[in-house]
Formats: C-alpha cells, sequence, structure tokens
C-alpha cells in the first residue's frame, strides 16, 4: 500500500467532518455507563473482567503507597526523564495559573469581581491500549494539582509501571486499573474513589462517548476525537522535517490525520517520497502508512493567506508553521486564529508539544478549537463572581424597571426593598 498524501481541493478538505461520538458507541457507553450506576462496584468489576481490563478478582484500585512503590522501581534514567519533564509541565502550569488574577472592581453602590475557585475532585483518565502513556498521567494530574484540586484520581487500564510511577510523581492520590466507559462511570459516580466534578483526558471512542454521556453531571474537557497535524509549508521546507512530523502523528491510530497545505506542489510530491522512505524503517509502520493511505491529505493554494484560511476554518488539533521567512512566519503565526496548539518553524516538532516541554497535548479535535482551548489549570478552575452592594440607590429604580419589563413583579418590589429607605420606589 502505497503512502501518499491524496491532493484534494481546499473545499474537500474542508469538508472532513469528524464526529467524535457514533450513534451506537454512544448507546454502547450509555448502558455500560448506566450498569454501573445502579450495579456500583459489582458492575464496574464485572465490565472490567469481560473487556480485559483486570483478571479476575484482581484488585481494581491502586492507592498511594502502590504508586510510590512504583516510582521506587523505576530505572534512575527512567525516573529522571519523567522528573525532567513533570518539572517543565508544572513551570508552564504555574505560569498559566498566575495569569488568572482575581478581578474586584468598583460598582455603582459598591463592588464586584470573580474569584478563581478550583474543583474539589477531578479523574484524569490515560489509555493504556497499544501504547502505555505516561505522558497523558503527567499532563493530566500536574494542571489540576496547580489549579488546587483536592483529590485526583487517574484511570487506566491494565497500567504499566511507569504509568503508575508517572501518576505518583504528578502528585495523584490513586489510580483506578480500569478502562472504557466503565471507568468514566466510576470516576463521575464514586464507585470506588471520590466523585469527580471534573473528568479529563485522552481515550478511545467509548470512553469520549461515556464523557458526553455524563456532561453535564461532571465536566469534561472535551470530546477527544482522532490525532490530527495540519502542517502548512511553503516550497522552503525541508520535505524530510514535513513527513517526520506527519508520521508522529500517523502512528498515534489509523484513523489519525496527517494533512498538508503548502504553496508548492513539488513539495509535496517530495514529502510522498520522504513518507516511503521513513516508513521503511518506522517500526510502527503499520499503523503509520494506514493512516497516511486513509486520511492523508495534501491540498496545493496560492499563497500563505489562504493557507490560513483553510486552517483557521480547519481548526486543527495541532497546527505546524513551516516558512522560511521569518517575518512570513511571525505574521502568519499571528494571523491564524483557530487551532488547539500551535508549533511555530521547523525546530518546534508537534512531538515536543506531546513530550513536555510545558504546554498541554491533550487539546481539541474534530473542528473543535473553534470554540474551546486545550487543557489547562483554567480547566479545573471557575471564575466565580460576586456582588457586594452598600447603597443600591443608583441602580434600584432601573432594576425594578427592568423587572416590570419583563412582567417579574417579585424581582421589581426586591430591587426595591433593597434600596436605602428614602429611596425606595412605590411597587404597587
Amino acid at each position: 500500500m502505497a503512502a501518499k498524501l491524496q491532493r484534494v481541493a481546499p473545499e474537500v478538505l474542508l469538508a472532513r467532518v469528524h464526529q467524535p461520538v457514533d450513534p451506537e458507541t454512544l448507546a454502547t457507553a450509555s448502558a455500560i455507563v448506566e450498569d454501573v450506576r445502579t450495579g456500583g462496584i459489582d458492575a464496574l468489576r464485572s465490565h472490567a473482567e469481560r473487556l480485559g481490563d483486570a483478571a479476575v478478582g484482581a484488585p481494581l484500585l491502586a492507592d498511594r503507597a502502590e504508586l510510590e512503590a512504583a516510582l521506587r522501581g523505576l530505572a534512575p534514567d527512567d525516573r529522571a526523564l519523567l522528573e525532567r519533564t513533570a518539572t517543565r509541565i508544572r513551570a508552564f502550569a504555574k505560569a498559566q495559573r498566575a495569569c488568572l488574577v482575581p478581578l474586584d472592581v468598583e460598582v455603582p453602590g459598591g463592588r464586584a469581581g470573580h474569584r478563581w475557585l478550583p474543583a474539589a475532585s477531578a479523574g484524569a483518565y490515560a489509555p493504556g491500549g497499544r501504547y502505555p502513556l505516561p505522558s497523558s498521567v503527567l499532563m493530566t494530574v500536574i494542571p489540576a494539582k496547580v489549579a488546587g484540586v483536592a483529590e485526583v484520581w487517574v484511570a487506566s487500564p491494565r497500567p504499566a509501571p511507569v504509568t503508575l510511577a508517572a501518576a505518583a510523581l504528578a502528585g495523584a492520590d490513586g489510580l483506578l486499573k480500569v478502562g472504557g466507559a466503565q471507568a468514566i462511570a466510576a470516576l463521575a459516580l464514586g464507585t470506588l474513589t471520590p466523585a469527580a466534578d471534573v473528568i479529563v483526558g485522552p481515550g478511545n471512542r467509548f470512553v469520549t462517548a461515556a464523557k458526553k454521556h455524563l456532561v453535564g453531571e461532571v465536566g469534561i474537557d472535551g470530546l477527544a476525537g482522532p490525532s490530527e497535524l495540519l502542517v502548512v509549508a511553503d516550497a522552503h521546507a525541508d520535505p524530510g522535517i514535513v513527513a517526520a512530523d506527519l508520521l508522529a502523528q500517523a502512528e498515534h491510530d489509523v484513523d489519525a490525520a496527517p494533512l498538508l497545505v503548502t504553496t508548492c506542489s513539488q513539495l509535496a510530491d517530495a514529502v510522498d517520497a520522504e513518507l516511503e522512505r521513513q516508513l521503511a524503517s518506522l517500526p510502527t509502520a503499520e499503523v503509520a502508512r494506514l493512516a497516511v493511505a486513509r486520511n492523508g491529505r495534501a491540498t496545493i493554494v496560492n499563497d500563505l493567506e489562504a493557507a490560513a484560511r483553510v486552517a483557521d476554518a480547519l481548526a486543527p488539533e495541532h497546527l505546524e508553521l513551516l516558512v522560511a521567512d521569518p517575518h512570513e512566519l511571525a505574521a502568519l503565526a499571528e494571523r491564524v486564529r483557530n487551532y488547539g496548539g500551535l508549533f511555530i518553524g521547523p525546530q518546534s516538532a508537534e512531538v515536543f508539544g506531546d513530550y513536555g516541554v510545558g504546554p498541554n497535548h491533550t487539546l481539541p479535535t474534530g473542528g473543535s478549537a473553534r470554540y474551546q482551548a486545550g487543557l489547562s489549570v483554567a480547566t479545573f478552575l471557575r471564575a466565580s463572581t460576586f456582588l457586594e452592594l452598600d447603597d443600591p440607590t443608583s441602580i434600584a429604580a432601573d432594576a425594578a424597571r427592568l423587572a416590570r419589563l419583563e412582567g417579574l413583579e417579585a424581582h421589581a418590589r426586591a430591587a426595591e426593598r433593597a434600596a436605602p429607605e428614602g429611596s425606595r420606589m412605590i411597587g404597587g
């Protein structure tokens, strides 16, 4: 099977519509969630054992002591690697938190503002299927703890020792050794852990469907779909770098979307040649080749302004800009608006975002970057407002009049009653 990017017009590329949850998957996941709701631990165990998350009768929880034991058991170099990564993620999260400041402002009759308040508890899902992802544990738990969340529990099926160790380093309170829709249900409902106010983290379609089923009962970070990378490149881009970065996304999953928008058709041809060359020695070539063949697309545009319009309309999870001229690169980076994560220049490979330079790798997919951002400390915080008036004289009449325009007489009377005695209107 040839690994070539299919040439398509911009409108064809933009016609890619990914629904994160299909009806059949949603129905299956919803049934599991409701089974766990009514059946509790027995239902959770039944699904975990049926789906291969746990051996019959095996413990479903790892407490803090087990996490710390896994950390002590890591090879020194592996532990040092996780510690360095955790330090970078934590530093970035702290810098983000420092930007979210309280507000206290004068308003007519007093003061108003907001405070940033953390959720009390959170659940962090980490996939455990084809590849263990300790990076996802660090990326989800650390921002929650920096935000001030008191209880954070990880859920991951068949967790590898490195996953347990990452949970320890990140500050997790424990780990649920269960995956899929049943894990999301258990985190949300408090089946074996404190009930989560917020559930975050990427997972398969059943994880995403369970989050969709439960949204409104708990907060979520978004509905994750297959991984996406859109590379915007000019004629001077290195085709080897473009191909390497596209394959880094393609090896995630056969449904991953490696996409290229370029001003140069010759570059697209050179990228195709590089894809074949690099796949020849790639251990994950079976998955990556299929992803490229199924979903790989290249679109040729006239100029970088057209490329920016395509990027904004597509709103990809990852957007990488490979433009040679530094002024054009800077202008393009300022011009684009809709993306989960932005990677500027040939040395800012998307993989550095995956592996903990600082910004989070849990990002919106399927065009949802048009209206939401990736996971951060803000995911676990609420800007809760307050109002403190000591003299509402100047606004009581307006409030009462507006209430009566809406036909809400009790509102009007409440506004008038709160005003000082001498300034009250006659309420009728």
